[in-house]
């Protein structure tokens, strides 16, 4: 699904995307338009602009992610500002291109999105991972009363942590010598057994721990 505000730039990527082969189930030309068309479309990868009227891009993303982690959110912005960036991550997204990318670049990162890698302009997946290092080193204060944290298996621990080192569910699938729909199992009851909404808090658990580095 093609999200951006302006027609002929949307029009222009979902005709390069299916003409790569991808199937487009949907577009829209702002946020709450976004919102209502992607629950029936229910589109695998969203490539979605941030400066949207009525609802921003960011909003947008927290909104189907938060109703579907599956969602892959690639944004595809005329900003390269860090704020911008992080914001989009945070919110969800599994990566950032810049406008200035070519048909084809936009084509591949489309592609590595569906498989889930994390897919960023070159420069920005080293900020990324900075801020999630940062957050790691001051994370929010547990409550006196905060329940002790929900046991994880060993083979979810194991999936947590090669999420957390950056590898796509398909290299996980291969290098644990599993399926890929197995990997998104473990995940999805990963997210659930630690109340988490999305990859992005999942890796942030994750680096907070120390099992990036494991």
């Amino acid at each position: 699904m093609v999200v951006d505000d302006h027609p002929m730039w949307r029009d222009a990527v979902a005709r390069d995307l299916a003409a790569a082969g991808f199937d487009v189930v949907a577009t829209a030309g702002d946020g709450p338009e976004a919102v209502r068309r992607a629950v029936p479309a229910a589109p695998h990868v969203l490539v979605l602009d941030l400066n949207l009227p009525g609802m921003p891009g960011v909003q947008v993303c927290k909104e189907l992610v938060g109703a579907n982690p599956a969602l892959r959110v690639l944004v595809l912005s005329a900003s390269g500002e860090h704020a911008d960036v992080l914001e989009a991550v945070k919110s969800g997204a599994t990566g950032y291109l810049l406008k200035s990318a070519g048909a084809q670049e936009l084509i591949d990162a489309v592609r590595r999105t569906a498989a889930g890698d994390p897919v960023f302009t070159p420069g920005l997946a080293g900020l990324v991972l900075g801020e999630y290092r940062r957050l790691a080193t001051d994370p929010a204060p547990a409550a006196p009363d905060e329940p002790k944290a929900p046991q994880l298996t060993d083979r979810e621990t194991e999936v947590l942590r090669l999420v957390a080192k950056g590898l796509s569910y398909k290299q996980i699938a291969e290098r644990l010598v599993i399926s890929h729909r197995t990997v998104q199992n473990h995940v999805q009851n990963t997210l659930g057994k630690l109340q988490l909404h999305n990859r992005v808090e999942l890796v942030r658990y994750a680096i907070e721990r120390g099992l990036d580095d494991a």
